[in-house]
């Protein structure tokens, strides 16, 4: 009986058989040589995550949902993109959800047995309302696990759009299942089977691409400035200030004022202070050009000025 398993995350990598009696810098030469080779991995995908973004501009324009599932490293990846959505870029926290496998508790601490109970898959998505018009990317490092693999299933059957994002290459039962299969083969872990850890970094490399592409893709950023933050936070305070400050010409005073009365919207106060309009006449000239404030100012964000 062979002791191999067919499964790329699960091989043992030769360049990494003597780790145990390396030294502190030997480990982190071995580590960092194996996740030099994670961005290739991810650039061969790049058609596949391109079409991911159109998909997810897509269904947010129709007023769908993106949803991330999994379990374990990929089911937490999928949470922590998906929260960061609303300070960044604005959204509902409806907008993007992630559905771990043993829900909330195991964001924290491992839920043995979850990613195996297929009945919870449906459960999950039932909970949170997953419908026709969303769109489900499920996250498996292996590409063979059955909680995803049954969320995608089901999922389909809803009429959703559905991807998938491994690093192994996944059986066909499991590729029927997704419109889109994004596939950066990252290949044996440093440590046998640890996913948190190559798969893990190219996994979030991906979810970034596509989220952060459908974000630009729907106006959220004006050239490379992020325009529609919510600032919850001091730290978030001062960089719409900074921002309106920069694009707008004005000094900080100015911007801060402005902030309040665009209830807080750094695209809605640059329209207000650039055209010289109050915030109704500046929401509705963003809504009538796609929420776009180029498209609005017919001018490009100011030019980088050297520090």
């Amino acid at each position: 009986m062979s002791f191999h398993d067919p499964r790329l995350t699960e091989r043992r990598n030769p360049r990494t058989v003597q780790i145990d009696v390396a030294t502190p810098l030997e480990i982190v030469d071995l580590v960092n040589a194996e996740d030099a080779t994670i961005a290739a991995a991810v650039h061969s995908q790049r058609a596949e995550i391109a079409r991911a973004i159109e998909v997810a501009e897509a269904t947010f324009r129709r007023g769908g949902r993106l949803f991330y599932v999994g379990a374990g490293t990929s089911g937490r990846l999928g949470v922590l993109d998906a929260s960061e959505m609303p300070p960044t870029f604005g959204t509902d926290p409806e907008m993007v959800q992630g559905i771990i496998a043993g829900g909330p508790a195991a964001l924290t601490r491992s839920q043995e047995g979850a990613e195996d109970r297929l009945e919870s898959a449906v459960e999950d998505l039932t909970a949170h309302g997953v419908r026709l018009g969303d769109f489900v990317i499920g996250i498996a490092a292996s590409g063979t696990t059955p909680y995803v693999r049954h969320a995608l299933a089901h999922a389909r059957a809803l009429g959703a759009a559905t991807a998938l994002v491994a690093c192994s290459p996944p059986p066909d039962e499991v590729r029927h299942h997704a419109d889109i299969v994004i596939l950066p083969v990252t290949g044996p872990e440093v440590v046998t089977g640890s996913t948190r850890m190559k798969a893990g970094t190219a996994t979030k490399l991906v979810l970034n691409t596509i989220t952060t592409g459908a974000m630009i893709r729907l106006g959220k950023t004006f050239g490379n400035l992020m325009v529609d933050l919510r600032a919850t936070n001091d730290k978030l305070r001062d960089r719409s200030e900074r921002i309106v400050m920069e694009v707008a010409g004005v000094d900080r005073e100015r911007a801060r004022s402005v902030l309040a009365r665009a209830a807080g919207v750094v695209k809605t106060a640059i329209v207000m202070q650039l055209l010289g309009i109050e915030r109704d006449e500046a929401e509705r000239k963003l809504s009538e050009n796609g929420g776009v404030v180029r498209r609005v100012m017919g001018r490009d964000p100011p030019p980088i000025i050297a520090q």
